[in-house]
């Protein structure tokens, strides 16, 4: 897990939390969290009847049930690790994570919440379908949420098997593949056996947990420095010895040259474009019983999300006063180990084994989130509708959704353990930088747009898809770059005599998702095909009223 080099007393203390204090402590706590959920999971698999059921809980949760659930879909051990991290080290410009992931939320509130609900029936390709060619629509939705997915999924297994292996002083591969596979395992089997209701009962538990952790240790770090954040702020800075000020000012990761401030754009475009586009999160919308409540949900999601992201600027800067950035940087796990050593600071092995369940749950209720999506789009958009042009029963249906999940499972499990020790970061912002680029522009078009048809449709979700892959692959994240003070590779490929990036961009937002906007534009002009102004008609009718929105989707 790396060299510990010179055991400075902040190192030692890195040493002893990477070793998790107890990790039997953790162990125990995982294992009533994994037992709780999973009696949930098995009594709500016993109202599962139908496809609704299976797909979207039966349409039966509250908007704050919903928005509560969505929240736990959202927050996911890369916000909650990652951004105190980020916090920790580079101060305020690690904050701004946070704020483009709250911002995202208004987007999705403002433009899709509702309207998807009111106007399709268990995933985003229903609403293209509505009035566009059902088969080439359907198929090209169903493959951008699956590579959405696909990424997103291995980011979250793949930080899965680093995170649970430091937590419990796993330091072998194999050790971690192992760990890797019991979080696949546990995953298919709540999906499996609960459906959506299931895995939403998860997410609801998660999200409590996450966010009440979080507000303890807020409140902890707080009483720390008499409630003061300048005191908090300060003592940041001086932890941090010379030129500590640059944590309170922006620039510090982004803004020092021209390229890494249009870096920064770049992010920040896929960061609130992404979530309204974002396969998992537009799901969530199918699961309340009408529009209203879709809106609803959403409004309880950016109350509860807002208020995490404000505890993570607290925890952040507390991890920078208390642990220091010396000593976060020269753990195992780097920045993401950053609550964990503050929890460990704050209250010993017993508050770092309950944070580290936290986390483990939260990894658990996002890659179940990620599977059912997965499999709803294979099974309704590709099995159901394309291949088997809509003629085939509900239970049939369900019965490929399952198969689909136990594919989608060993798929991930086989993925996360060959991306152990890669870049992962990148693959949460390409999932994001897809989901802007191959998703949203449509959505967009088909919600508002009468002149907008199939052919407009499919330009702008291939190219926007094709457009985000080639830019990564081209990109310093795969390819070339290089730590300037150490001279190791910061790159996927770790041979520093592999370069092919040609592209300066680190993430392809800034190129893609104009693109994908104007490949909609230009691929509807150029086709003669007409855009069935009398769809759209009645369309613009039930996605703004709900009228009829309980009926099938039919073409």
């Amino acid at each position: 897990m790396g060299s510990w080099g010179t055991l400075s007393p902040t190192t030692v203390l890195a040493a002893e939390a990477s070793d998790v204090g107890n990790p039997w402590i953790n162990i125990g706590i995982f294992a009533a969290f994994v037992a709780v959920t999973m009696v949930i999971v098995v009594r709500a698999s016993k109202q599962n009847k139908s496809a609704a059921d299976f797909y979207a809980g039966g349409r039966n949760f509250t908007g704050p049930q919903n928005g509560t659930a969505i929240a736990g879909d959202y927050l996911s051990a890369a916000s909650f690790l990652g951004i105190c991290g980020a916090i920790a080290i580079n101060g305020y410009d690690g904050f701004l994570y946070s704020i483009g992931f709250l911002v995202a939320w208004l987007v999705a509130l403002l433009l899709v919440a509702e309207l998807l609900r009111n106007t399709g029936k268990f995933t985003m390709a229903d609403v293209l379908s509505f009035r566009l060619r059902q088969r080439p629509v359907r198929m090209a939705a169903a493959l951008a949420t699956l590579m959405v997915v696909f990424f997103y999924l291995l980011a979250q297994m793949a930080g899965a098997g680093g995170l649970v292996a430091l937590l419990l002083g796993i330091e072998s591969t194999a050790g971690q593949s192992v760990v890797i596979a019991i979080v696949g395992i546990l995953m298919i089997a709540y999906v499996m056996i609960g459906g959506m209701k299931g895995t939403t009962w998860v997410q609801i538990i998660k999200a409590v947990l996450l966010i009440a952790g979080a507000g303890i240790m807020t409140f902890w770090v707080l009483a720390r420095f008499g409630f003061n954040l300048s005191d908090l702020f300060q003592g940041a800075i001086d932890k941090a010895g010379p030129g500590g000020e640059a944590l309170i000012e922006p620039g510090k990761q982004y803004g020092s040259t021209p390229m890494s401030q249009l870096n920064f754009l770049s992010l920040a475009l896929a960061l609130v474009l992404g979530t309204a586009g974002l396969p998992h999160v537009l799901t969530r919308f199918y699961t309340v019983p009408t529009g209203k409540e879709a809106r609803r949900s959403v409004v309880w999601a950016i109350w509860l999300i807002g208020i995490f992201y404000l505890f993570t600027l607290v925890l952040g800067y507390g991890a920078g006063a208390l642990v220091g950035p010396e000593a976060i940087s020269s753990a195992p796990g780097g920045v993401n180990s950053a609550a964990l050593l503050l929890a460990y600071e704050l209250g010993g092995e017993i508050l770092l084994g309950i944070i580290s369940a936290v986390a483990f749950a939260t990894i658990l209720a996002v890659v179940a989130g990620l599977t059912i999506t997965a499999a709803t789009s294979f099974a309704h958009d590709i099995y159901a509708n394309v291949i088997k042009k809509g003629e085939v029963k509900p239970d049939g249906e369900v019965k490929v959704a399952r198969m689909t999940v136990l594919v989608i499972g060993v798929l991930a499990i086989v993925g996360g353990i060959f991306a152990q020790g890669q870049n992962i970061a990148f693959l949460v912002a390409l999932a994001f930088a897809v989901a802007a680029s191959a998703n949203l522009p449509t959505i967009i078009y088909s919600l508002f747009w009468k002149r907008f048809n199939t052919s407009g449709a499919l330009w702008s979700m291939y190219g926007g898809l094709i457009s985000c892959l080639v830019i990564i692959t081209f990109s310093p994240v795969v390819s070339g770059k290089v730590d300037p003070v150490t001279g190791a590779s910061l790159s996927m490929i770790k041979d520093t005599s592999v370069d092919f990036a040609f592209i300066p961009l680190e993430n392809p937002g800034l190129i893609s998702i104009p693109l994908a906007f104007l490949l909609g534009v230009l691929g509807t002009f150029l086709s003669k095909e007409s855009s069935h102004p009398e769809k759209f008609a009645e369309m613009e009718v039930r996605s703004l009223t709900g009228a009829g929105s309980e009926k099938a989707v039919v073409h």
